[in-house]
């Protein structure tokens, strides 16, 4: 009887990573930008239909790169999620920090199954503060479930590492909307297969100074009058 195949599990897991990396960049970069009242989350995305950036909650937003079958699910569950701990505690339970671990857990456990295909996906979740919590929060989940915060700014997807050389060099501190939205803007020309105008841009705003709900999604006339400005 022949021994049966075997393979390592550290060359399972590389084999993993290779594969959800490839189909994380065959998807368009997300950035987020923090201004002075909020946060603008913009993406290239000439598809009219199909979003990478979503609302989640009143101060909570969403955005996926990669595999739009397998973070759309994600994002339907988060919404059940913050629904329903809102409306049997109250609004002010419902934290993004707490979202971002109920996520990391269902992405990491998908990737920790050795005969279970990675999530092809990268995600941030974008909580802008208010007056009882002030801060705003940026939490990064990768497709191997690791979770961590960022500062003042994040990217997402394949060539994300030359956006965040990019808008490291360009951010400072209480940039307005339209500033915020230039400099983003901007990073995303610098890939070369890029074509951004107002009509490709899909751009959302948390911002601190709308209502109850923070969320507010740009039509292509706003998007063009900001870049304007």
């Amino acid at each position: 009887m022949p021994a049966p195949f075997y393979v390592s599990p550290e060359q399972i897991f590389r084999d993993k990573e290779q594969y959800a990396r490839r189909g994380i960049e065959k998807g368009k970069d997300v950035i987020a930008v923090e201004y002075e009242n909020g946060i603008v989350i913009v993406a290239e995305n000439p598809q009219k239909t199909l979003n990478k950036i979503y609302e989640i909650y009143d101060r909570i937003a969403f955005a996926g790169v990669g595999s739009y079958q397998e973070y759309e699910p994600l994002r339907y569950q988060g919404v059940q999620a913050t629904e329903i701990k809102g409306y049997t505690y109250s609004r002010e339970d419902v934290h993004a920090k707490w979202l971002a671990n109920i996520y990391s857990q269902i992405i990491g456990s998908a990737y920790r199954q050795l005969d279970m295909k990675p999530l092809e996906i990268e995600i941030l979740l974008v909580e802008v503060g208010d007056d009882i919590y002030p801060k705003n929060n940026i939490y990064h989940l990768s497709f191997d479930g690791r979770l961590w915060e960022e500062e003042n700014f994040a990217t997402i997807g394949g060539r994300s590492e030359q956006l965040s050389e990019y808008l490291q060099r360009e951010f400072r501190e209480n940039l307005t909307q339209a500033e915020a939205l230039k400099i983003a803007a901007k990073a995303l020309s610098t890939l070369e297969d890029s074509q951004i105008t107002p009509e490709t841009l899909e751009v959302a705003i948390l911002d601190k100074n709308q209502g109850r709900r923070k969320f507010k999604r740009l039509t292509s006339e706003e998007i063009g009058e900001l870049l304007k400005e």
